[in-house]
């Protein structure tokens, strides 16, 4: 366990919250901010390679693991399906937070939106000047392209317009709304991955918004690879200490040394109880 785990959490929260007050701050939310309530859509990984399985039967390497069963059902069912189904899935409204709509009045530069169901875009719904950049499956689009931009409406925008906006939401692995775009299968993310170090599939906008900026990563957990090496190619380049709520005490060795190395500080406090406090 590293020192900074062991940093009081309330200092630690006023920093973060006197962060995105002050726009110096990322927001990378994950499922768990909404999952607080009961939703009737998937808000865990887990949950939806469940749902996938309330829908065909799939090998066991694929029970429990929500790319690998959208990657079977890809290759059995062809990637129609495992759009139809993802928009099942999400298909009933996850209304946003106190904290999204908290979040969506800070006109922050940059918020990272890490989950499908849409509801930081929702939040954003109801003020102005803001864009959204979602990833997208680059399996049958004919495209060479990595992402697609949108403005407050939903319609498709170009990089120059989106850039011109007071906040950018980043969508990396895409989302419900507004057209349906989803990263899921194992194949999607083999292309992802050959060139994320690079960073060719993120988007140059999201590059520039990040530096100098800190990372709070709130509804997140990092016990699979894919999801350590999204958060560390997303914050690549901005600033060297970021911030995480989460239980010290149920962190995997691999999640511990993931957030040693990329400097992420551990605020020990549940997430409901953190969320209430950056709210008062």
């Amino acid at each position: 366990m590293t020192h900074d785990v062991l940093e009081n959490p309330l200092v630690l929260l006023d920093e973060v919250r006197a962060g995105l007050q002050g726009g110096t701050m990322v927001p990378y939310l994950g499922p768990g901010i909404s999952a607080l309530r009961e939703q009737e859509a998937p808000m865990a990984p887990e949950a939806l390679a469940d749902f996938f399985a309330s829908k065909t039967t799939l090998p066991k390497r694929a029970r429990g693991n929500p790319w690998a069963a959208a990657q079977y059902i890809e290759s059995y069912r062809f990637r129609d399906t495992v759009t139809l189904w993802m928009q099942e899935a999400f298909a009933a409204p996850v209304p946003p937070s106190p904290f999204h709509l908290w979040l969506a009045g800070l006109s922050l530069p940059l918020i990272v939106d890490t989950w499908y169901a849409g509801e930081m875009r929702a939040a954003l719904a109801g003020h102005h000047d803001w864009a959204e950049v979602q990833g997208i499956t680059r399996a049958g689009i004919g495209e060479d392209r990595w992402f697609r931009f949108y403005n407050e409406e939903g319609n498709a925008i170009d990089a120059e317009q989106a850039a011109k906006a007071r906040t950018l939401l980043y969508t990396p692995h895409g989302c419900i709304a507004p057209d349906a775009n989803f990263l899921i299968s194992d194949a999607d993310y083999v292309e992802v991955l050959t060139e994320i170090d690079i960073q060719t599939p993120i988007p140059e906008e999201v590059r520039q918004r990040r530096t100098g900026m800190s990372f709070v990563f709130l509804g997140c957990h990092f016990h699979d690879q894919l999801l350590r090496t999204y958060a560390r190619q997303v914050k690549k380049r901005s600033s060297d200490r970021h911030y995480v709520v989460v239980d010290p005490e149920t962190l995997t060795r691999n999640e511990r040394r993931f957030l040693d190395e990329q400097g992420i500080v551990a605020i020990d406090m549940p997430l409901g109880e953190a969320i209430e406090r950056l709210l008062t």
